[in-house]
């Protein structure tokens, strides 16, 4: 038998009530999170302290609520929740390294996540380093993606301190200081001094680099430069240790031992001891002071220079007081050596 029309209905009408009864009660729960969620808002954050959090790429807003409350940066994950959905026409949350100052509130914390405004690391790139060193450098780097397929020129990187953020690539960075070197090298061209013993700015550049290395004198690099300028104009070698190194360690430019003989004997294109004019190409990088030092060299008779033993060097016009310097130099070195 079939039930009758009046059953039907009644049966409709209480499932119609107990469906109303249920969405009732969830839209109480729900008004009741949101009101919960609203109380907290501005209230002071949990953190004790600044805390930096990595919010990766594609992450869910469910996965970061997590991931904060986890780190301490928010007290409840629902509460974080329902006020990003409350907030949601403030636009999205975004990826990358952000800064969460301390007692963060759930406002300062989504606001923080929506502005993009990412922690800007710093890299600092030290005068006279070789490409090879710089690629060690940025590969221990945190934060840095990725690999640099193929290693830039040697000497076409400006070493500085570069600001870049968590999940930047290396490549990107290797750009930037390639453009940097670009700029700072026109920019000391464009001051160059008159009649200099080279016609281009990439030889002012290799001219650069040994400065860079041989002296590690602010006050000295100009003089430096004059010194390599008059022997460049006599057609005398440059004689640069520096050079020396850099052809024998295959571009790496450090040594854990003196010079030898047979190094300076070296046949080599970067040698200098052998090999009369600028090496082929830059031995590091250089900075901007060692750049404008190189294209406008203080003017000196000078042709020689040693080290002093105090860091910096003993300028000579003849080779017998250039001579008498050395020997001076050497005598330190002995008793350096007897000392340790």
């Amino acid at each position: 038998m079939t039930a009758s029309p009046p059953l039907r209905r009644g049966r409709a009408r209480r499932l119609l009530a107990g469906l109303a009864a249920i969405l009732a009660v969830a839209a109480a729960g729900a008004y009741g999170a949101f009101r919960w969620a609203v109380g907290q808002y501005d209230a002071p954050g949990p953190l004790a302290e600044e805390r930096a959090l990595v919010i990766p790429r594609g992450a869910a807003t469910a996965a970061i609520a997590e991931q904060l409350e986890a780190a301490g940066v928010v007290a409840n994950a629902r509460a974080f929740l329902v006020a990003a959905w409350a907030t949601a026409e403030a636009g999205p949350l975004r990826a990358g390294e952000f800064a969460f100052p301390a007692r963060a509130s759930l406002r300062s914390v989504i606001e923080t996540l929506r502005s993009g405004r990412t922690v800007q690391r710093r890299l600092t790139v030290p005068e006279g380093l070789t490409v090879a060193q710089i690629l060690a450098l940025l590969d221990e780097t945190e934060g840095l993606t990725g690999t640099v397929a193929t290693p830039p020129p040697e000497g076409s990187l400006l070493p500085e301190t570069w600001a870049y953020s968590w999940g930047d690539s290396r490549e990107s960075l290797i750009r930037r200081m390639r453009e940097g070197m670009e700029r700072a090298l026109a920019e000391a061209w464009a001051q160059r001094a008159d009649n200099l013993p080279f016609e281009t700015p990439r030889e002012a550049l290799i001219l650069a680099s040994i400065v860079e290395r041989e002296t590690g004198v602010a006050a000295e690099r100009g003089r430096v430069a004059g010194v390599f300028v008059n022997r460049l104009r006599r057609g005398m070698p440059l004689q640069s240790d520096p050079t020396v190194i850099y052809a024998v360690t295959g571009g790496l430019g450090v040594m854990d031992r003196p010079i030898s003989r047979a190094d300076l004997d070296a046949d080599h294109p970067h040698n200098t001891y052998r090999y009369r004019g600028l090496p082929p190409t830059p031995i590091a990088a250089p900075g901007r002071a060692s750049l404008l030092a190189a294209v406008r060299p203080e003017a000196t008779d000078a042709l020689y220079f040693v080290a002093d033993g105090q860091g910096g060097h003993v300028f000579s016009r003849t080779l017998e007081e250039h001579n008498r310097a050395v020997a001076r130099w050497r005598a330190i070195e002995r008793e350096r050596r007897r000392e340790n």
